[in-house]
């Protein structure tokens, strides 16, 4: 559908033209956006824990499309460790940034607010664990108290967690027209594939190649057919979920 979409767009001349990469993604976004899946993916992991949290752990209900009820909800496991993005977490920010800080709360997706309380570091300073206390009473709702929290996240529980490759493909050219350079091996993007080893919600065990899911707050992914094996899918990115290019072009 998003191939024909992006055919319709630019129509059919008789002169030789370069269109550009943003307009074939675009059309594939739009696509997906309304109909793939959604599902919680970790690209770049650290582990968080919730000191307050007791027992082992318990499912959380969470739509699979937040705008189409008629693709049902699936069932996903919460515990008392979590895996959240690195980028997720910043030991001092600015209002500007809406996700988990130091002494600040965020939501968890479909799940509860905690509150950041101190880190733990390796010999080089970098983080390895964030421990965090939960309030019980904020499953999929708002604090009792009326106190606003903005922020969300996305998570995967550790004790659930399912290793993945995560294959983070872009444009191969850093330039849009790369027959225009003297040597085309010079405007190759360094980042066209990125290799991530990360985690992912137990139900994408059972993902088939050929249908794209949306990794929530990542971007679009469908499985690697080829490299994949039973105890490590490998999940290739489609498209982000924004056109990442357009700001360096400016």
């Amino acid at each position: 559908a998003s191939i024909r979409e992006f055919c319709k767009r630019i129509g059919v001349t008789k002169q030789d033209n370069t269109i550009e990469m943003a307009s074939l993604e675009s059309c594939i976004r739009e696509d997906l956006n309304e109909n793939a899946p959604r599902a919680m993916a970790v690209i770049d992991p650290v582990k968080l824990v919730i000191e307050n949290y007791q027992g082992e752990g318990e499912m959380v209900t969470m739509p699979n499309h937040p705008n189409k009820p008629e693709m049902g909800s699936r069932q996903v496991p919460f515990s008392g460790e979590i895996w959240i993005d690195r980028a997720d977490f910043r030991e001092e920010a600015n209002k500007q940034y809406k996700r988990l800080v130091l002494g600040k709360e965020v939501r968890l997706r479909n799940a509860y607010v905690i509150k950041a309380e101190r880190v733990e570091k390796d010999a080089e300073g970098n983080i390895t664990t964030i421990f965090c206390t939960y309030d019980a009473d904020t499953l999929s709702k708002d604090p009792a108290d009326g106190r606003k929290v903005k922020g969300v996240i996305h998570w995967v529980s550790a004790a659930h967690a399912l290793p993945v490759e995560i294959r983070l493909y872009d444009r191969l050219f850093s330039v849009p027209n790369p027959g225009a350079a003297d040597d085309f091996l010079s405007v190759i993007n360094p980042e066209s594939l990125v290799i991530k080893q990360g985690f992912a919600e137990p139900s994408l065990k059972d993902a088939v190649a050929g249908k794209a899911f949306q990794f929530e707050r990542e971007g679009y992914f469908c499985l690697d057919s080829r490299h994949s094996t039973a105890e490590k899918p490998v999940f290739n990115r489609t498209v982000g979920l924004r056109d990442t290019w357009a700001k360096v072009g400016e």
